[in-house]
């Protein structure tokens, strides 16, 4: 019996195939062999727009986002200079002039 590659949205391992694509039964994400490969590869982290990421770029959100536990709000448009590319789902760690160290994701910003 073959091993199947666990989901690369939410890591289960419970994935089954279907034709020629994986899928998930628990959040329901398909993907095919050929994406599978290239997460086994370690994929780049893309921005918002599908430009590659890379340590110490420079980025811009672009929308605005509600900070956990605080009434600060990161407006559109602020820059980030210096960002560091981490593994998890929030795969952005950056300081932020006026609110602090921050963990973003790569979803919610565009390369400057």
């Amino acid at each position: 019996m073959t091993s199947l590659p666990p989901c690369p949205a939410c890591g289960s391992a419970f994935t089954y195939e279907d034709g020629l694509q994986f899928v998930c039964p628990e959040c329901a994400h398909e993907w095919t062999a050929a994406e599978a490969d290239a997460a086994a590869q370690g994929a780049t982290i893309n921005d918002a727009n599908g430009n590659p990421l890379s340590d110490g770029d420079s980025v811009t959100v672009i929308k605005d986002l509600k900070v956990k536990g605080s009434s600060l709000v990161i407006k559109v448009g602020t820059r980030v200079k210096n960002i560091r590319l981490v593994d998890g789902d929030h795969d952005i760690d950056c300081r932020i002039d006026g609110v602090g160290p921050m963990k973003l994701k790569s979803s919610v910003v565009k390369k400057s």
